[in-house]
């Protein structure tokens, strides 16, 4: 069974940085691309950023600049610094896993990140 545990989520004023971290078991994680999405009330769930498991990354165009996607492989952790948060980037964040090579198919089950004005 995959699983993946989010920590890091809580309660920011807007300017302010928060990480989230993303444990991963269950499959061999320097194999396997990671991202991290987002979802807020009454939204679609939306792709934050992504990484391969060369390194590569990719963002939405709302975070370009302000968050960072990493890795560590030996610790099967991602991460997802947010630094200069916005009350828009409230939501819940979720940890996923392309498990297949095919897209992103293994959730974590969310850590709230809330930004006040």
């Amino acid at each position: 069974q995959v699983q993946l545990v989010e920590s890091g989520g809580g309660l920011v004023q807007a300017g302010e940085s928060l990480r989230l971290s993303c444990v991963v078991s269950g499959l061999i994680f320097s194999s396997r691309d990671m991202g991290w999405y987002r979802q807020a009330p009454g939204k679609q769930r939306e792709l934050v950023a992504a990484i391969t498991r060369g390194r590569g990354t990719t963002y939405a165009d709302s975070v370009k600049g302000r968050f960072t996607i990493s890795r560590d492989n030996a610790e099967n952790t991602v991460y997802l610094q947010m630094n200069s948060l916005k009350p828009e980037d409230t939501a819940v964040y979720y940890c996923a896993a392309d498990y297949y090579g095919v897209g992103f198919d293994r959730w974590g089950r969310g850590t709230q990140v809330t930004v006040s004005s």
